[in-house]
This record gives C-alpha cells, structure tokens and sequence, in this order.
C-alpha cells in the first residue's frame, strides 16, 4: 500500500486529496477524513457549483479545481499528498467523456501523477463485477482501470463498493419513487439478480480509513458490501415494506430495458442507462475470499435506515 519512489518533503504534510470530492461519494469521503483531523484537498471541475459545506466544528478543508482528464492540472492537485484518493467515475458517456478516458486513461494518469510525486497511498474506488474481459464498455472500462492504476502504483489499494444506496442515491431512491407512485412495479427480468447494497456512509468511512493508513490486513483489493444479499425482486418487496405500500411485481425483458435505455441516454439527465441495465443482469455480490468492511472494523449497516431517510425527503 505504500510507494516511496520520489518521495519528497511536501509528503510530511499530512493532505490526502481526493479527486471526485464533490461526488455522491467523495463528498462523504471528504467529510470522514475531515472528521479524523486530517487535512483534505477535495478535487472537482467546478468546485464553485458543487462546493462543499465546511461545518463549523469542522477543520476547515480545500476545494480546489482540477479535471482528472488534463495531466497538467492532475499534477498540480497531487503535489505535496500523502494520500490520493480516485472517485471519479462516469455512468453516460458524452463527447470526449467516454469510460476509456475516464475510467482507464485518466485513472493510468492520475496514479502515474501520485507515484511520481512521491505519494504514500493511492485508493482507486471500482466496483464489484469490474471486469476487464467484459462485453460491457462500462463493466470493461472499469475493470482495466484497475488494471493499468496496479502497473502504475504498486501497492495501490482497490475499493470495490456494492451498489451503494444513499438518500441521493440513483437506485434505492428510485425504487422508492416508483413503489410510492406505480401500482405495478416492472423488475428487471424475473428479479432473480442477487444483490447486497452497501450503506454509501460506510463505503466512505472505509475508504477514509484507508487513505489515513489504517490497514492493518496489508490486502490490496477489498469487497465493501452490506449485510444482507437479496434477489432484485425481495429488494424491491423490502422496500414497499419499509413503506407500507402495496405493489404488484412484474418481469420485463431485459431486451425490453436495454431498449428504453438506448433511448433514455439522448435525454439530458439520463433516468436510465445501458450500463445500469448491464449491471443489472449479473449477480452483484461480495466474494467470500476478499477482505470488506468487517476487516476494517466497520459494521455494515442495512438498507432500512437508508429506505426511511429517503422516505422523508423524497
């Protein structure tokens, strides 16, 4: 987990940088290392529109701009780190926004930039199921991510989140809104895709707990999931549960959902995309035989709490 090439003076300072901090979960990560008493960078394109929250009772922290896709702006936010953190990610491709830049490209360069700067510790966040043999660009993209960030900086530490669910999430939040307004709720084929949602706050706090070196397993890859595996279709039934609401399931193809996705993602604001279907269509579980949040001393929380914050602010 750690990388002594060109190290150099500024790495006494203890900043852990964190591109993607205005993110869904960069943000959280941010707020845990800022809560530990650590000095942060938190690294966005628009740091003015996305800016962070400093409480009062907080250590005060730096927003500070920067595109993971320019090398030269790359360098200049990592100078001086003892840690990097890479929460980007990208869920639609548009333009020159596409999941090989990002994903693959930017993260290559960004390792590069934190090795060559001497940094101590470089966290990737992928995902479960990343895999770099995949017929899914997005699935794919991800998984020689994780590859080329390994070749660049030995000893980098990979993070693969379950689907996360937050009170701003794009998954438990959705099925909400479409349990409390559809009498009939259209799963993704028969429902059978198994699944274990993880707390997006626990995610954050093992990722922080990792960029401030408490990693005592020495592992390099780690499965962060919650406590319970459910298929698609007990997760949506939860769900109604949780909110008291009478729903009836029904399958749809997911020929069917790959078409209304292709269709969706010339929307601005995309409500689904081919990548979520592709993930959708394999099982999304944590391997028995990686360490996850349990290794760091972290109790992975259920899904409940996350269902009744969400069901007081959607």
């Amino acid at each position: 987990m750690t990388n002594q090439h060109g190290r150099n003076d500024l790495a006494d300072k203890n900043i852990v940088t964190v591109f993607g901090g205005t993110g869904f979960v960069g943000r959280r990560i941010v707020s845990r290392l800022v809560d530990k008493g650590i000095d942060v960078r938190a690294v966005s394109r628009h740091p003015r529109k996305n800016k962070l929250d400093n409480r009062a009772d907080q250590r005060p922290f730096q927003q500070i701009e920067a595109d993971i896709l320019d090398p030269s702006s790359i360098a200049a936010a990592v100078a001086g780190s003892r840690a990097v953190v890479n929460a980007v990610s990208l869920y639609v491709e548009r333009g020159k926004e596409t999941f090989e830049r990002v994903h693959v490209e930017a993260a290559a360069a960004l390792a590069t930039a934190a090795r060559d700067a001497g940094v101590e510790r470089f966290i990737q966040i992928s995902g479960i199921g990343s895999d770099s043999k995949s017929r899914s660009n997005y699935i794919r993209a991800r998984g020689r991510g994780e590859d080329v960030v390994k070749t660049a900086f030995p000893g980098a530490v990979i993070v693969r989140p379950a689907v996360m669910a937050g009170p701003d999430d794009a998954f438990i939040t959705t099925i909400v809104r479409l349990v409390r307004l559809l009498p009939i709720y259209p799963l993704f084929g028969e429902g059978g895709t198994r699944l274990q949602p993880v707390h997006v706050e626990d995610v954050a706090e093992a990722v922080s707990r990792l960029a401030s070196g408490q990693n005592t397993t020495g592992a390099l890859i780690f499965e962060c999931a919650g406590p319970r595996i459910y298929s698609y279709r007990e997760l949506v039934q939860e769900v109604a549960t949780q909110l008291k609401a009478r729903v009836r399931l029904v399958p749809v193809p997911f020929a069917v959902w790959s078409l209304l996705a292709t269709a969706a993602e010339f929307l601005p604001a995309a409500p689904l995309t081919r990548n979520q279907v592709d993930l959708m269509r394999r099982d999304n579980v944590a391997a028995s035989d990686l360490p996850g949040l349990e290794e760091l001393g972290i109790q992975p929380r259920g899904i409940e709490e996350v269902v009744h914050m969400i069901a007081h602010e959607a």
